[in-house]
């Protein structure tokens, strides 16, 4: 029989308010707020904590506060990633970021839902989620929202207040509620 935070991290229906999973998310809680009461006072203390929290950190890593996430443990970036003020990583599934990315302020990402049937969405008792994979030089526009299960190839613009409900591939710069592609990017590397 499969633990609350296996079913999690499948993408079952599980139970949010497991005691396992709450403590996680209260660990995860203490170091996020000490992270945000640092501020930039210290950026070698706030990096050493988004490495503690986060599951991977590549090289040279700057996030601002007030930064919010569920369990950090599944926050993946990797080299050069920059995220700006307020960002929110609601991470019950694993958030995979690629090389060179920079998230506007504001910028969230939502791995988590809720179940479709009533009974189990009251009190929020039941959750469910779906990874979300960013490639590599993508730049996401302030105050965009990603949905659960969005993969973005590299190379990708979102333009700021976009609301992304579906993957896209390389190359395209997207914009709207919901996104769609508004152009080709024409910076790609050869």
């Amino acid at each position: 029989m499969k633990t609350e935070k296996e079913k999690m991290l499948a993408g079952e229906v599980f139970k949010v308010y497991d005691h396992q999973l709450v403590h996680e998310r209260q660990y995860a809680r203490k170091l996020v707020e000490r992270f945000n009461a640092m501020g930039e006072e210290n950026p070698e203390a706030s990096e050493q904590i988004i490495r503690q929290l986060f599951g991977h950190v590549g090289k040279g890593c700057e996030v601002h506060a007030q930064f919010r996430c569920d369990y950090g443990y599944n926050i993946y970036v990797d080299d050069d990633f920059f995220a700006n003020y307020d960002c929110v990583m609601l991470d019950v599934s694993p958030i995979y970021i690629g090389k060179h990315c920079l998230l506007g302020p504001r910028v969230q990402l939502y791995t988590v839902n809720h179940p479709l049937d009533p009974t189990l969405r009251r009190n929020g008792a039941y959750g469910q989620s779906k990874d979300i994979t960013i490639g590599d030089d993508v730049w996401i526009g302030g105050g965009a929202i990603i949905c659960p299960g969005v993969v973005l190839g590299n190379n990708v613009i979102v333009g700021a207040g976009s609301v992304v409900t579906k993957s896209f591939g390389d190359n395209v710069i997207i914009a709207g509620n919901p996104a769609r592609v508004v152009k080709k990017n024409p910076y790609q590397e050869s």
